[in-house]
């Protein structure tokens, strides 16, 4: 099953390593990662996700819990919730196929960045289904290069706020 965990975490060095290092530890790997500051400077926010069934899960976010550094764990599995992912794509793009590109562009409602002489980088935002959809689409062009921002979430406004255990 897919997690994806809200993790506030004092900003401080080696934060980002104990809280890695508890995943890596318990043999639980992370698929995506962001962490940025909050508009407070004395924390930060990491969303992180993961697959795995909900006993592991469970076990990781008490031992979140326990780390000093981390404020406030919240698990968005059984929430609604808004998810967004950024990618830029370098996808060739020769003169014959370069308008079709850029149809598929418009239609998955993405920004050109730069334009080279034989190819395209393309940004594109969405939930990952999206992603993975248009990135489909431009395989016969030859994608060249991907990069990508990893999972960003937010609890829906509509929904009561999560209460962490005490």
């Amino acid at each position: 099953m897919r997690h994806v965990l809200s993790v506030l975490v004092e900003n401080e060095p080696g934060v980002l390593s104990r809280v890695s290092g508890l995943f890596s530890g318990r043999g639980f790997n992370i698929e995506s990662l962001n962490v940025a500051p909050t508009p407070d400077p004395e924390t930060s926010h990491m969303t992180i996700t993961t697959f795995g069934d909900d006993q592991i899960l469970e076990q990781i976010v008490k031992q979140l819990r326990k780390l000093i550094t981390v404020v406030k764990v919240i698990d968005f599995s059984a929430q609604a919730t808004v998810e967004r992912e950024m990618m830029l794509v370098r996808v060739g793009a020769e003169e014959g196929a370069r308008e079709e590109i850029l149809r598929l562009a418009d239609i998955f409602r993405c920004k050109v960045v730069d334009v080279g002489h034989s190819d395209l980088i393309l940004e594109v935002s969405g939930d990952q289904e999206k992603l993975s959809a248009f990135l489909a689409l431009l395989q016969k062009y030859g994608v060249r290069e991907v990069a990508r921002t990893g999972t960003v979430a937010m609890r829906r406004s509509l929904q009561p706020e999560h209460k962490e255990p005490a």
